[in-house]
């Protein structure tokens, strides 16, 4: 299997980040590029190759990554920083990895999981919009009051470190590499 690039430079959807601009902008921006950067390194797979799993005993797959980053987009927003009940999408107290195991190679899952996670997308960036600032606080029930500053920090780290294991799950499946 020889290395391909996931998209040519030129063709690149994604919009680079600014190198000037406010707080808000750059992490709202940043955050973009991240969660822009999944969709695409996910992009072209089809079912079986979204859920295949990283190796044994791992359950770890792009489609559990989409379902997982729903989740955690759900969480931080919805709960934690806009104080709804939203109970989890793919996992449960009793089964608290299903996001992961539940990646199924089926169109359906897939078309769930990827519905969902711009679902949760379209609400966290609604909010952030909406937000007076960034120090405006939500309730997290192990950590205490936590600022829209903090959690977009998280979400950055959050969204790159599980793009680098995108970035494996990909090589792995078909090769393709890139930024």
């Amino acid at each position: 299997m020889s290395s391909s690039l996931f998209v040519d430079p030129e063709d690149d959807p994604r919009v680079e980040p600014p190198t000037r601009a406010d707080e808000r902008t750059m992490l709202v921006e940043f955050l973009r590029w991240q969660r822009d950067t999944l969709e695409l390194k996910c992009g072209g797979l089809d079912a079986a190759d979204l859920a295949r799993r990283a190796v044994p005993p791992s359950t770890l797959s792009l489609l559990g990554l989409v379902r997982h980053l729903a989740e955690v987009e759900r969480a931080w927003f919805r709960r934690v920083m806009a104080g709804h009940d939203a109970p989890p999408l793919f996992y449960s107290e009793a089964e608290l990895d299903a996001d992961f195991d539940g990646a199924t190679p089926d169109s359906d899952c897939v078309a769930r999981a990827w519905d969902a996670w711009r679902s949760e997308v379209a609400f966290a960036d609604q909010f952030v919009a909406e937000a007076p600032d960034l120090d405006v606080t939500g309730n997290h029930p192990r950590r205490g009051p936590v600022s829209l500053r903090w959690v977009l920090t998280h979400m950055l780290e959050e969204y790159a470190r599980h793009n680098g294991h995108v970035d494996l799950l990909r090589q792995r499946i078909d090769g393709a590499v890139g930024e």
